[in-house]
């Protein structure tokens, strides 16, 4: 079993386009039956919107936890409110309230109160969600806005993916991974046998190209580049294409800017399946080819 995880530093590369093109070549040839995916992007998850997969099932995540005041216990002495560091507990109509969203879940306001009036209490901060694909099955996620432990239900999805692969004797676990090289990017990464970045010909896409290279390099994981939108801006195609060849990394394509990709988005579609003749979906198709042959090398 081999696990690709998708990356870019940063949002609105075509990460989601891509692997929801990947999963429908995939699906084409030997990993017909065999392919299992997962949406590593918690925060803003996607790829739901292109595959319209069926929902199986749906859990309750439990993320941080916030602190919560007996008002039958408190003495009102206002010590929570001093020691609290977010300027989350409130004196509204007489008493002293937690507001939930600016909580961080420090718990020093447990350790102030003299009554042992507060206690720290989980909360639901999303959802974890099965469902059932044209392409294979698909894990993902929703967390709620605010939500905390984002790291950690990146690694539910992880986990429950590859578990699923692994009892299904399935070949590939294809991620759709979260922008940026915060925790959710290391937990998607982890235990991957590859990574592909999806850099973007722009200034600030080159620039966070380099960061997420940079991480997945300290986390040991070989990364493969392929550029996306490369008529747009030349220059930076060849700091791109410089900057491989200077730290030998594999360039894998450039995917051109093509009206098509957004039509398929429109239609919630895959672009290799509704345009399969145009110049993108040959250049992912192409891609994909090399792709599958350093996986299998």
């Amino acid at each position: 079993m081999k696990q690709l995880v998708i990356l870019s530093g940063k949002g609105g590369t075509g990460k989601t386009s891509l692997a929801a093109a990947f999963a429908h070549l995939a699906s084409q040839n030997q990993f017909k039956n065999s392919i299992v995916l997962a949406d590593a992007d918690v925060d803003a998850a996607n790829l739901e919107l292109v595959l319209q997969p069926q929902f199986l099932e749906e859990e309750d995540f439990w993320g941080g936890q916030i602190a919560i005041i007996d008002q039958d216990t408190c003495a009102g002495c206002g010590d929570c409110q001093k020691v609290c560091r977010f300027d989350a507990i409130n004196y509204v109509n007489g008493v002293y309230e937690v507001d939930p969203i600016a909580c961080e879940g420090c718990a020093a306001c447990t350790y102030q109160c003299p009554t042992e009036s507060i206690h720290m209490q989980e909360q639901i901060a999303g959802k974890f969600i099965i469902s059932d694909s044209r392409f294979g099955i698909l894990f993902h996620a929703n967390l709620f806005p605010g939500g905390e432990n984002s790291g950690k239900l990146v690694t539910l999805v992880k986990q429950r993916a590859r578990l699923k692969a692994l009892e299904d004797h399935s070949e590939l676990v294809l991620v759709d991974g979260p922008p940026g090289i915060g925790c959710p990017v290391i937990s998607a990464i982890s235990g991957a046998d590859m990574v592909l970045i999806v850099a973007e010909p722009t200034v600030s896409g080159v620039h966070d190209m380099h960061r997420v290279l940079e991480t997945t390099k300290h986390f040991g994981v070989p990364a493969m580049v392929c550029i996306n939108k490369a008529d747009i801006y030349l220059q930076g195609v060849e700091e791109i294409k410089k900057y491989c060849r200077e730290n030998d990394l594999p360039l894998l394509g450039e995917i051109p800017f093509d009206i098509s990709m957004t039509s398929a988005m429109v239609e919630g579609e895959p672009v290799t399946a509704s345009y399969p003749d145009s110049p993108v979906s040959i250049a992912i198709a192409e891609i994909w080819e090399k792709v599958i042959e350093r996986l299998l090398d």
